[in-house]
């Protein structure tokens, strides 16, 4: 089953909500395995803990194959450490971060 949209589309990851739900639930690695178009698709599957990507077209298709699939390598493996690493949590406000101590006040 396609995972990420139409095979060949090019199109990414359509439904991020059920890949997520569908790697929460499923006992066996999970894969994208069609839809990736360029790197970012690649770094979002892992992101969402994926357990890898399968492709072919994103790579055949581009203007510099060997290029785009560097692109591809280096991206799953920032996606997969940010997974890893965790993201910080959405927030509905801004949330200063910066500290006050050694500000310069004008």
């Amino acid at each position: 089953m396609p995972l990420g949209s139409l095979i060949g589309s090019g199109h990414g990851i359509q439904n991020p909500h059920n890949v997520r739900l569908i790697i929460e639930q499923a006992r066996v690695p999970v894969l994208v395995d069609a839809g990736i178009g360029t790197a970012s698709d690649a770094a979002m599957a892992m992101e969402l803990g994926c357990d890898g990507v399968l492709m072919n077209s994103a790579i055949a298709h581009a203007r510099q194959p060997v290029l785009m699939a560097s692109a591809m390598k280096k991206a799953v493996e920032a996606g997969r450490e940010a997974f890893l690493a965790g993201r910080m949590p959405r927030r509905q406000s801004a949330d200063p971060s910066s500290p006050f101590a050694g500000r310069i006040n004008g």
